[in-house]
C-alpha cells in the first residue's frame, strides 16, 4: 500500500533545512577524549547527513541553511557541491557567527559521546525571509529536523518552509533529532516539536524523543501505538518509533504496525545510525517499496555507517546497501 504520494514534476526529489556543522571524529578510538590527540574532519549535522545519504542513493537533492563566513563554512559548501547537492539556498552569514563543532569520543563500540560547541553558530541564524519558496515548490519532499527549531530566527525559518511545503503539496518528513543542549527546557522543546509535527506526513524518532514530546500528554505506559495515533489526527501518514537494537516499528493510518528484521554489524561507533536509517528509509518510500523493505534498507544503511569511522563520508550507495543485505543473508557478515 502507498501511504504518501509525490508530485512527479519536481526538479528535486529531496530538500532539507537546518544544521550544517563540522564533525571532528576521534582517531584514537577505545579511549576517552581526555587522551585523544587527533581527529578527522567531516561535514556533519543530521539534516546534512541525511541529504548526503539521499544524494549517494541517486536522489536529486538540495539544502536550505546558513554557513559561517570562515574556512569551515567554505569546507561545508564545497563538500555539498562535490556531492551533487544544490546549494543555491545555502546562505553565508555576514554577522561574524561561527561554524558549529561536534567532537566525538569513541571509548568502545557501545560507549560513544559527542561534545558540542554551539554558541553563536551560523546555522541557527537562518531567517524566514531567506528560505526560497521556489525551491520548496520544486521539491518532492522537504525534511526538517529538531535542532533547527531550538532558537530564533532558525525556528521561524523552519515554520516558513513548512508553510511553503503545505502550500505547494510537498511531502514533509520530520527527523526529531533532539539535542538537549540546544534547548532551555523539555517544555519548550515539546511545544515547538508538537507544533512542527502537526504539519508532517512522516515522523521519525526514538522512543525517548517521542517521550520528550509527550511531557504534556497522558501516556504513562509509553505506548508506541498511543504515540502514533495522536499524529494521525493531524497530517501524519507514517510514524516510525525506533528502539535501538530492538529495531523499529512503523505505524500507518490504516491502524497497522510494521516491523522488519535488523542486520548484524561490526560496530565502530554508534552515532550516524539514525541519519543513515532515515536516508535509506525515505529513499525506499520514494521508490514505492513496501514499508518492510524500506525499513530493512534503512537498517542495512545504518549498519554500514556505524561500521565506519565517519558519518557523512560513509553514507552508502544503493548498490552497497543491497550488497550488504545479500552478504548478511548469506552469513558473510556477523555481529562484532
Amino acid at each position: 500500500m502507498t501511504y504518501v504520494s509525490f508530485k512527479a514534476d519536481r526538479a528535486y526529489d529531496f530538500t532539507a533545512i537546518g544544521r550544517l556543522c563540522i564533525d571532528l571524529n576521534a582517531n584514537e578510538i577505545n579511549r576517552p577524549m581526555e587522551e585523544t590527540m587527533t581527529f578527522t574532519k567531516y561535514v556533519g549535522g543530521s539534516p546534512a547527513n541525511i541529504t548526503i545519504g539521499m544524494a549517494r542513493l541517486g536522489r536529486q537533492t538540495a539544502f536550505i541553511g546558513k554557513i559561517a563566513n570562515d574556512q569551515m563554512g567554505r569546507f561545508i559548501l564545497d563538500y555539498l557541491q562535490r556531492t551533487g547537492i544544490e546549494t543555491g539556498n545555502v546562505v553565508t552569514d555576514r554577522s561574524g557567527a561561527v561554524t558549529g563543532l561536534a567532537l566525538t569520543e569513541i571509548k568502545s563500540p557501545t560507549d560513544c559521546s559527542i561534545l558540542m560547541y554551539r554558541d553563536n553558530v551560523a546555522d541557527l541564524l537562518l531567517e524566514a525571509g531567506e528560505v526560497s519558496e521556489a525551491l520548496v515548490a520544486q521539491s518532492k519532499m522537504l525534511l526538517i529536523s529538531g535542532t533547527a527549531l531550538a532558537q530564533s530566527p532558525s525556528r521561524e525559518a523552519v515554520f516558513q518552509a513548512l508553510q511553503y511545503a503545505k502550500k505547494h503539496g510537498t511531502v514533509i518528513a520530520f527527523d526529531l533529532d533532539y539535542r538537549p543542549y540546544t534547548w532551555t527546557s523539555k517544555q519548550e522543546t515539546a511545544v515547538y516539536y508538537n507544533m512542527a509535527a502537526a504539519y508532517c506526513d512522516i515522523i521519525l524518532g526514538t522512543r525517548e524523543e517521542f517521550d520528550m514530546m509527550e511531557v504534556f500528554e497522558q501516556n504513562p505506559e509509553h505506548s508506541d501505538s498511543v504515540t502514533a495515533s495522536k499524529w494521525f489526527d493531524d497530517n501524519a501518514k507514517i510514524v516510525i518509533i525506533k528502539h535501538g537494537k530492538e529495531g523499529s516499528i512503523a505505524y500507518t493510518t490504516d491502524n497497522k504496525s510494521h516491523r522488519a528484521k535488523s542486520f548484524p554489524a561490526k560496530v565502530i561507533k554508534t552515532f550516524g545510525a539514525g541519519d543513515s536509517y532515515a536516508a535509506g528509509f525515505l529513499h525506499g518510500i520514494m521508490q514505492g517499496w513496501s514499508l518492510e523493505q524500506c525499513m530493512e534498507f534503512g537498517s542495512a544503511a545504518a549498519c554500514i555507517v556505524i561500521s565506519s569511522h565517519s558519518c557523512s563520508d560513509a553514507m552508502p550507495t544503493e548498490s552497497q546497501v543491497l550488497q550488504y543485505i545479500e552478504d548478511c543473508n548469506n552469513g558473510k557478515i556477523t555481529a562484532s
